[in-house]
């Protein structure tokens, strides 16, 4: 009995690690069909808009509730382009995690896929060291759509957070306002197979993109290879 009780243990120790890295792959691989379904909206994201920014956080799916307080809960990646000015090509993804709420007279539940763009080095620096307040810590607006938007619009100027959204479902009443953004470094551990966070995936070349990463990365280095706030 003893016996069959070890094999039972070691077995769940073997399989927990590589179902949780699939869970993982799973969310970075529907991240890239979120990004390349946005893409091939025709009034999408501004092409002026996503030239400067310097970082994509795409969030799957995030779950909103409310029965008078609201809420919102959702895990998704970030891509950052390389080199410490964020001046390269996009790169490897760290795992993100979104939560947080607002307050007010609210009823129903939504799933909902946003894209967040960091148009300021601050904005990626402070979310990849801990968390960040969206609309306090960081500015943030809704962001422009329609190619031919400017991205040198009053608002666009002074947000350093820029969200866009994708609704599957009836709601009203909540926003991202108030939530929470910080790195999900359990999540990189389990994607990456190794102790890895946040800073070191954009910042020191701790890995290379997994293979679940390449319709996302594929998608954002076709669409904006290069980062005209730095290279006009």
């Amino acid at each position: 009995m003893k016996r069959v009780l070890f094999a039972v243990v070691l077995l769940a120790m073997l399989v927990s690690p590589a179902f949780a890295q699939k869970k993982e792959a799973d969310r970075v691989q529907n991240a890239g069909r979120v990004m390349k379904e946005i893409m091939n909206i025709p009034d999408d994201i501004p092409q002026s808009v996503i030239d400067k920014a310097d970082c994509v956080v795409v969030l799957p799916s995030v779950l909103k509730f409310a029965i008078g307080i609201g809420g919102s809960y959702g895990r998704g990646v970030m891509t950052c382009r390389g080199g410490k000015n964020f001046e390269g090509h996009w790169g490897p993804p760290t795992m993100m995690a979104l939560e947080g709420g607002s307050f007010g007279l609210q009823l129903g539940g939504q799933a909902t896929d946003f894209v967040l763009l960091l148009m300021s080095e601050r904005s990626a620096r402070s979310i990849l060291e801990s968390k960040v307040k969206i609309g306090g810590d960081a500015s943030a607006a809704a962001g422009p759509v329609g190619r031919t938007a400017s991205a040198e619009t009053d608002v666009t100027l002074r947000a350093e957070i820029l969200s866009y959204s994708r609704a599957r479902g009836l709601f009203a009443g909540i926003s991202l306002a108030g939530s929470t953004l910080r790195p999900d470094n359990d999540a990189n551990k389990s994607l990456y197979g190794k102790d890895v966070d946040a800073k070191e995936i954009v910042f020191e070349n701790a890995t290379a993109a997994p293979p679940s990463a390449h319709l996302l990365l594929r998608v954002l280095n076709k669409r904006s290879p290069v980062n005209k706030s730095k290279n006009p």
